[in-house]
């Protein structure tokens, strides 16, 4: 097979920050899965007035289990609608519950939803979420469909969606179940996929909601919604901060997601032929790829000149032919010279897609059990050799210059969510998150070069307790060559923007819209399959989505 790519080229934070979704993406893994148990999806109550406001609940049928999400629509007073976690009120909430809930267990939830963080929740809710409506797509739909009409499609992708969330919490959070509860559920099983699978009922519940709204407001008129135009309608996500540091404190975790798409990526290039259907599949991805990048467009200057730049390299690639010969590789090859990061990363995606049969096992090589204890026998002299050999990146920065250690990752008293600070100007570096991980390594080096190197961890930490962390990590990571991102974390030149893009890249997220370096929004399942849809033979078949073309947006 061929090599996979060095860790000192992947986990670069410019390229991470280049990832696309593939086919191994969590959202597109949960798709197929819906797709080959025949799970059913539907509303089981859809209690709502005129305008909207009430309560919904929409069940997922997997065979052997149900879901529910509970949905509470209300009226949001435009003052109040913000995409800031701060936010006290949104237009929607949700739980996703465990089973079918009782009427007692819906009063409960009332209380409680709508209130989120300020709520309390119990071992029968797996996720909690929010979203405020994208009001003037919303509107506009609304317009169209009690008028007659078919919404206008240029409208409809400049934005993408109905509603955007503003949170997804799970895992424990607020009382709610802890993760182990679904740990032996098939349905389940894979990182994310309660979290996912809430934000696809919650595009189930918007779609319904639009066209309810539109009915009410002139029955006699009302059209529904084109299913094409449906099904380019995704769930929008406002993403901040708060997810960035995941990708630090979950080094297993990252290099067994690294490591499943490199190993994809590797056996599609070591493919010596290509099957004529192959290669026309590809062919026709890449064409809907140059049209996906033609129609996504953004304010963030640095992000559009990017996606400038990828037009032209999707514009070159198209004009290459495939050779006879180990195809894929040769192409990749080519592009490594020939393109820019975002270019090479998007050709990745392309390359993976027409070889589900060859790679779509490595998606249950996506969990980790990160609870990795220290290693006290372990000599001084093997955590040094440990460090040479997987750190050397990390003695390229120099921390004697102030803007290397300018910033400082902290967490909010106010609202216990990931910030990050001035090194310099702000007060609290007591407080600090362990992300300054190339500065604690080379410390630690130094500090082990005054020991023995006979002696062992056990003695140097009974010493030295506050490096119990530090020695952790390298012991762990020093088997996984994904593990560590090789860059400086509070360096100023570190952009968040990139930790946020490769993390939403593996849920599967596509048109990535920064808003600054800090937080960005993107669409989920925009292009997926309908619930009606799931058991179709090309319910997987949704990457990069492109505006459907309605032959007449009039009846």
């Amino acid at each position: 097979m061929t090599s996979l790519r060095p860790a000192d080229e992947v986990m670069r934070l410019e390229r991470m920050g280049s990832f696309f979704p593939t086919r191994l993406s969590f959202m597109r893994s949960l798709i197929r899965r819906m797709n080959a148990g025949k799970w059913a999806i539907g509303a089981a109550r859809f209690d709502l007035d005129d305008d909207g406001y009430g309560v919904a609940v929409y069940e997922a049928h997997t065979g052997d289990e149900v879901y529910s999400l509970v949905c509470f629509s209300q009226a949001l007073d435009p003052s109040r609608r913000t995409d800031r976690v701060i936010a006290e009120a949104w237009d929607t909430t949700f739980a996703l519950f465990d089973g079918r809930p009782t009427d007692d267990d819906i009063r409960r939830l009332a209380d409680n939803v709508p209130k989120q963080e300020a709520g309390r929740f119990s071992a029968s809710e797996l996720c909690l979420s929010r979203a405020n409506k994208s009001l003037r797509l919303f509107d506009h739909i609304v317009e169209r469909l009690a008028s007659g009409h078919q919404p206008d499609m240029l409208t409809v992708n400049e934005v993408g969606y109905l509603m955007r969330t503003t949170a997804v919490y799970s895992n424990g959070k607020f009382g709610m179940a802890d993760r182990d509860k679904l740990a032996g559920r098939p349905a389940l099983r894979g990182p994310f996929m309660a979290e996912m699978l809430s934000v696809y009922l919650t595009r189930c519940f918007t779609l319904d909601l639009v066209e309810h709204v539109a009915r009410r407001r002139d029955n006699s008129a009302f059209v529904s919604l084109d299913p094409a135009i449906k099904r380019f309608l995704g769930i929008g996500n406002a993403t901040g901060l708060g997810m960035a540091p995941f990708l630090m404190s979950h080094p297993i975790l990252i290099n067994n997601w690294i490591l499943a798409r490199e190993t994809a990526l590797a056996r599609v290039r070591s493919q010596a032929r290509a099957e004529a259907e192959t290669k026309a599949r590809f062919a026709a991805l890449l064409e809907r790829a140059v049209r996906h990048v033609d129609e996504w467009n953004v304010a963030d200057n640095r992000q559009m000149g990017r996606i400038y730049r990828l037009r032209e390299d999707l514009a070159a690639l198209s004009g290459r032919g495939l050779a006879e010969d180990y195809p894929w590789d040769e192409i990749y090859g080519w592009a490594e010279g020939a393109l820019f990061l975002e270019g090479q990363e998007m050709l990745i995606s392309l390359l993976m897609e027409p070889h589900g049969d060859l790679i779509d096992d490595l998606v249950d090589g996506m969990t980790a059990d990160e609870g990795a204890p220290i290693d006290p026998a372990m000599t001084i002299g093997g955590l040094r050799a440990a460090i040479a050999g997987h750190y050397g990146w990390a003695f390229e920065i120099d921390f004697t210059d102030p803007l290397n250690e300018q910033r400082i990752w902290y967490v909010s008293e106010e609202k216990l969510e990931p910030r990050l600070g001035d090194r310099h100007d702000d007060l609290g570096i007591e407080h600090e998150m362990p992300f300054a991980i190339a500065r604690d390594v080379q410390t630690l080096d130094g500090l082990l070069a005054a020991e023995p190197v006979g002696d062992t961890v056990a003695e140097f930490l009974t010493v030295r307790p506050d490096y119990r962390y530090t020695v952790r990590r390298v012991q762990t990571t020093a088997r996984l060559p994904y593990a560590e991102i090789r860059a400086n974390l509070i360096g100023a030149d570190c952009l968040p923007i990139d930790l946020l893009r490769c993390k939403l890249s593996f849920f599967g997220a596509a048109k990535f819209d920064p808003r600054s370096d800090r937080w960005t929004r993107i669409t989920m399942y925009q292009g997926a399959p309908l619930a009606e849809d799931l058991h179709r033979p090309d319910a997987d078949d949704w990457l990069f989505p492109v505006i459907p073309r309605i032959s007449d947006e009039d009846p």
